[in-house]
C-alpha cells in the first residue's frame, strides 16, 4: 500500500502532454493527472497514447484459462475504444452486486435484480459487439502481413467466442439484450448457489488458430505460440497506425531471448519501421548487438536507469 507515481512528458499525434498516474494512499485508489488536472479516470490516458505489452508470463497465454485471453483481448480493444474499459467495469460491478444479493438474501427484492440484470445485459451486449468488431478488423490486419512477416510470425485466424458473441452474429443487439436479460432471470436460483452468472461476456474467450496448419494455438509448439503472439501484436500496431496515425508504444520484455536468430533479426527489421516507440528489455546485451547503431541503450541497476551500451533498448 505504499504510494508510487510515474509521470512523463509525451509527444503525441495530438500534441505534447504531461501525464502521470500513481497510487493515492489516502484515497486508497489509482489516480491519473493530465496536464496537471487530477480526478481523471484511467481510460483518459488512451485519449493521448496507448501501450501494448508482452511479458514472459504471457508465453502461456494460449494454455491458460480463458480469463487471461479475455483480458488480453480487452486491452487491445481498449486502445481503439476508450469506453470499453468503463463498460467492462460496469458489467463486473453489476454482476458482483447481483451475486452478493442472491447469496445474502433468501427472497431479494426483484426490482434490485431487474436493475442489475438490465445493466449486465446492456453493457454485456456492447462489450461483445466491441470485441467482435475489433477482432474482425484485427483479422484484416493479420491478413495484410507482408510475406516476410507471415513467414517468421505465422498468420493467425482469430475469433471472439461466447454465448453473447454468438447471438450477435444471428440477431440485432436489442434482441440479444432481451435474450441475455431473460437468461439471467432464469438462472437466479442456480447463480445463488454457484455465484457469478451462468452465462455472459465474463465467460467469453479469444480463439487463436495457426492459419496455415489449421491448428489451435494451444496445440502448437512453444516457439510457434510465441511467434503467433508476436504476429498479433505486429498486426495490432499496423492497425493502430492506420486508425490513429501512430502506433502504440510497445513494451516487449525478454522477447528476444525466446526467439531464434532468424526470427529475432526479422522482429527487429519489422519493429524499426513502425515509427513509434518500442522498448525491448533483456538481461543479455548480445541479443541486441544488431541494434547497436539503430537505437538508444540504457542500463538498469539498483533501480537506477542510465544511458549505456547495455541491456535495455528503446528504439
Amino acid at each position: 500500500n505504499a504510494p508510487w507515481v510515474v509521470a512523463a512528458h509525451a509527444q503525441t499525434p495530438f500534441g505534447a502532454v504531461q501525464i502521470g498516474t500513481g497510487w493515492d494512499v489516502d484515497k486508497d485508489k489509482r489516480t491519473v493527472r493530465i496536464n496537471g488536472a487530477g480526478g481523471k479516470a484511467q481510460n483518459a490516458l488512451s485519449e493521448w497514447l496507448s501501450c501494448v505489452w508482452l511479458t514472459p508470463q504471457m508465453d502461456r497465454l494460449f494454455l491458460e484459462a480463458s480469463s487471461s485471453r479475455r483480458r488480453f483481448l480487452d486491452r487491445l480493444v481498449f486502445t481503439f475504444d476508450a469506453g470499453h474499459a468503463g463498460r467492462v467495469t460496469r458489467y463486473d460491478n453489476a454482476m458482483s452486486q447481483r451475486a452478493k444479493i442472491l447469496k445474502e438474501y433468501q427472497k431479494p427484492d426483484p426490482a434490485w435484480l431487474d436493475g442489475l440484470e438490465a445493466t449486465m445485459a446492456e453493457t454485456g451486449t456492447a462489450i461483445a459487439a466491441a470485441r467482435l468488431h475489433f477482432v474482425q478488423r484485427l483479422q484484416e490486419a493479420c491478413d495484410r502481413a507482408a510475406p516476410m512477416e507471415d513467414r517468421l510470425f505465422p498468420k493467425s485466424r482469430l475469433a471472439a467466442t461466447g454465448t453473447v458473441e454468438e447471438l450477435l452474429t444471428r440477431a440485432p443487439a436489442l434482441e440479444v439484450e432481451d435474450l441475455f436479460r431473460y437468461q439471467l432471470t432464469r438462472t437466479r436460483d442456480q447463480d445463488s448457489i454457484t455465484g457469478g452468472a451462468a452465462t455472459g461476456v465474463h465467460r467469453s474467450d479469444l480463439s487463436v488458430t495457426y492459419a496455415t496448419k489449421s491448428m489451435p494455438a494451444a496445440q502448437c509448439s512453444t516457439g510457434e505460440q510465441k511467434a503467433l503472439l508476436l504476429g498479433i501484436i505486429l498486426a495490432h500496431a499496423r492497425l493502430m497506425t492506420g486508425e490513429r496515425g501512430s502506433p502504440p508504444i510497445l513494451l516487449l520484455d525478454e522477447v528476444a531471448a525466446h526467439l531464434d536468430e532468424t526470427r529475432r533479426m526479422g522482429l527487429y527489421d519489422l519493429l524499426l519501421p513502425l515509427g513509434g516507440q518500442v522498448w525491448l528489455t533483456g538481461t543479455d546485451e548480445m541479443l541486441f548487438a544488431p541494434l547497436r547503431n539503430r537505437g538508444t541503450f540504457f542500463h538498469v541497476e539498483g533501480a537506477t536507469l542510465s544511458p549505456s551500451d547495455a541491456a535495455v533498448l528503446a528504439a
